[in-house]
C-alpha cells in the first residue's frame, strides 16, 4: 500500500463552509503539523488488512486543506460514487427544474370519441416512469371522451439515444443493467414471480407498480431441467424469451429481470389500460419519426434536483444512464452513443475542477471507470459544489462493532456509496463533532479478485461479500476517527 508522506493544499477550492451555503473566501494556509489525521489514517487504513489497493484523501471543505492523503493519486473505479459527478453534470446541463415529459399525441381529427388518425405513446426519456403513471395517462384520454383510435397505436422511442444495456460484461439477467431508450417503463425491468404447485410451479411476468401490476407478454419464461446457468435470454422478435434452471426456483420467490424492448412493453402495458377503460386500440408498433399533432395528455416527471437525489439514495443506474444521456444531447445538440457521453461528463468534470476521470457510462456500473481519490476530493471542495450536491447526498449512518446505528452521533456523514463485487467507494461530507466540515473520498478495489469472479461467471463470487463488508467496516472507522478526532 502507497502511503503519500506529502500535505499539499488543494487547487481552486473555496467550497461552503456550512451546510447552509456560506462560501469562504480562497484561503492559502501551512499545513498545521499538530493535526493527527494523515499518520491516523494510514495506520487505520494498513491495520484493517483489506486485500488490493485503496485510495483515500480528507480535506477541510472551507479552505481546501489537505489533511491526510493515501495513494491519493491511484485511479480505481469509483463503482456508483460516478453518480455524484452525473448529478452535478445534469443539473448544470439542463437545470434543477428540469422535468421529463411523457405525451400521447393524436395525428388526426377526433369526432364523436373516436381518433381518425394513429395515436402515440410518446417517450421524453423519463428514466423513472412506472405503470401507475401510464394509468393516468389512459384516464385522461377517457376524461377527454376517446373511445376508439382508427388508425394505429405507436410508440416512439427515440428521444434518448438507445442503449441494449450497460454495460455488456454484466450478466444478462441483472435487472440494473437494463436497456435505455427514450421510453422507459418500471426502471425497463419486468416482475417474474414463481411458486411451487405440486411437481410444477405457477409463474407470472408483470408490470407491476403500487396500484397496478397488468400481466404482459413482451417477456415469456419457461422453466427447463438443467445444472446451470440459472437464467438465459434471446430475442425472439419483439420478445424476451427467458429461460430458468428448476434446481434454483426452491418453493417459491421473485425477481426483477431487465427488459430488452421496453417501448413495447410500454406500448402493451399503456394498450391493457386502454381496453379497461373502453378504448379500442390495435397492438402497439414502434414509430420512428418524431411525433407532431395534438397532444392529448402529458405526464411530467419531478424536477431534476428530486429526481437526482432519489438517484443518489437508491442507486439506480437508469437514472443516471438517461440523465446522463440528457445532459450530453443538451450540451452538445446532438445525440450521444454511452461511451462519448461519458467522455463528454469527464471534459465537463475537467473544466469544472481542473480534474482527469475517466467514465465509460454515468452510473458507475462499467469497471472501466477511474477516478482517483484526490480529484473526487477537488470536486467536492470546488466552489460552488457543496451547496448543490450536500443537499441531494444520503445520510449515511455510523455503526457500532456489532453494525448496529450508533443513535445521536454527534457527527454527520452525507455521502454516495459505490458497490461493484470486490470495489467499494465513498465520497462526500462530514461534520465533526466539533462542528468542523471536511470532504472525503475512499476508493477501495481488489481487482485481481474481481477480475477472477467474472471470469467465473457468477453473480455472488466467492468471497465478494466477506470482502465488501470488511470494506465498509473500514469506511465507519475511519469516518468515526475523523468526527472525533477534529
Amino acid at each position: 500500500m502507497i502511503v503519500s508522506r506529502r500535505f499539499v493544499l488543494g487547487g481552486g477550492l473555496s467550497a461552503a463552509a456550512t451546510g447552509a451555503g456560506a462560501e469562504a473566501p480562497l484561503t492559502s494556509i501551512r499545513p498545521r503539523a499538530r493535526l493527527p489525521f494523515r499518520g491516523a489514517t494510514a495506520q487505520i487504513i494498513a491495520a484493517a488488512g483489506l486485500s488490493g489497493q485503496v485510495g483515500c484523501v480528507l480535506a477541510d471543505l472551507a479552505t481546501g486543506e489537505s489533511l491526510a492523503r493515501v495513494a491519493a493519486d491511484l485511479p480505481l473505479p469509483p463503482a456508483s460514487v460516478a453518480k455524484a459527478v452525473t448529478a452535478l453534470y445534469a443539473m448544470d446541463a439542463l437545470g434543477a427544474e428540469h422535468r421529463f415529459e411523457t405525451r400521447v399525441f393524436a395525428d388526426g381529427p377526433i369526432e364523436n370519441g373516436v381518433l381518425n388518425g394513429n395515436l402515440i405513446l410518446s417517450g421524453g426519456g423519463d428514466p423513472n416512469l412506472v405503470t401507475d403513471q401510464l394509468a393516468e395517462l389512459v384516464d385522461r384520454l377517457a376524461e377527454k371522451g376517446l373511445r376508439e383510435v382508427r388508425g394505429d397505436f405507436l410508440v416512439w422511442d427515440d428521444a434518448l439515444a438507445n442503449l441494449d444495456e450497460i454495460d455488456p460484461t454484466q450478466l444478462d439477467y441483472l435487472g440494473y443493467n437494463p436497456t435505455i431508450t427514450g421510453l422507459n417503463l418500471n426502471f425497463n425491468r419486468v416482475y417474474f414471480e414463481w411458486k411451487k404447485a405440486g411437481d410444477s410451479y405457477s409463474t407470472g411476468l408483470d408490470a407491476r407498480s403500487e396500484k397496478h401490476q397488468p400481466p404482459v407478454t413482451t417477456a415469456r419464461m419457461r422453466i427447463v431441467d438443467r445444472e446451470s446457468p440459472v437464467f438465459t435470454y434471446r430475442t425472439q422478435g419483439n420478445v424476451d424469451e427467458w429461460t430458468v434452471a428448476r434446481r434454483a426456483l426452491g418453493n417459491g420467490g421473485s425477481r426483477w429481470l431487465p427488459v430488452r424492448n421496453p417501448a413495447l412493453y410500454a406500448g402493451e402495458v399503456f394498450a391493457t389500460f386502454a381496453r379497461t377503460a373502453g378504448i379500442v386500440l390495435k397492438p402497439a408498433k414502434v414509430h420512428g419519426a418524431e411525433p407532431a399533432g395534438q397532444v392529448l395528455a402529458r405526464y411530467r416527471s419531478v424536477p431534476l434536483d428530486q429526481m437526482m437525489r432519489g438517484m443518489l439514495r437508491y442507486s439506480t443506474n437508469i437514472t443516471a444512464e438517461a440523465a446522463g444521456l440528457a445532459a450530453t444531447q443538451m450540451l452538445s445538440g446532438q445525440q450521444r452513443g454511452l461511451r462519448t457521453s461519458a467522455l463528454g461528463m469527464a471534459r465537463w468534470a475537467s473544466d469544472r475542477a481542473a480534474i482527469a476521470p475517466t467514465f465509460v457510462d454515468h452510473s458507475g456500473l462499467g469497471d472501466a471507470a477511474r477516478v482517483t481519490a484526490s480529484d473526487m476530493v477537488q470536486l467536492l471542495t470546488a466552489e460552488g459544489i457543496a451547496p448543490q450536491l450536500r443537499p441531494l447526498l444520503k445520510r449515511i449512518d455510523l455503526l457500532d462493532g456489532n453494525r448496529k446505528v450508533i443513535r445521536n452521533h454527534p457527527g454527520l456523514v452525507q455521502a454516495k456509496t459505490g458497490t461493484l463485487n470486490f470495489v467499494s467507494s465513498l465520497a462526500g461530507y462530514v461534520r465533526t463533532a466539533s462542528g468542523r466540515d471536511l470532504a472525503f473520498a475512499f476508493f477501495g478495489a481488489d481487482l485481481e479478485a474481481r477480475a477472477a469472479g467474472k471470469a467465473l461467471g457468477g453473480e455472488a463470487p466467492r468471497g465478494a461479500a466477506p470482502w465488501n463488508r470488511s470494506a465498509k467496516a473500514l469506511q465507519q472507522r475511519l469516518l468515526q476517527y475523523w468526527i472525533k478526532a477534529s
